[in-house]
């Protein structure tokens, strides 16, 4: 499966299946969530949360991938991640495209 962010493929011509898409809501444990509210006061990186927000999108990502598949796509063109705070340390992540499948 090629998945990019843009309209085309180079040297493909494609035929459009449609939209698919993949979310997640993600959260971290009540532990880490204190733990990074502290890191905040310093500064600095929240690690435990750019972990969350990876594992989000990579599971939106497979789960988009899932949906082409089952279009019979051979890619996934325009990809584009969308998030949002659904509460506090909780984020949903959406991640779209179009399915395509060469001629």
């Amino acid at each position: 499966m090629i998945l990019v962010n843009t309209d085309y493929i180079t040297g493909k011509e494609l035929e459009m299946l449609g939209l698919v898409r993949g979310s997640t809501i993600q959260s971290k444990n009540i532990g880490k969530d204190i733990t990074q509210s502290f890191k905040t006061l310093v500064g600095g990186e929240l690690k435990a949360y750019n972990e969350m927000m990876n594992e989000a999108r990579a599971l939106a990502t497979k789960r988009m991938v899932s949906e082409a598949e089952q279009m019979g796509a051979d890619a996934v063109v325009n990809i584009r991640y969308a998030s949002a705070a659904v509460m506090q340390g909780a984020a949903e992540v959406i991640a779209y495209g179009t399915a395509v499948k060469f001629k």
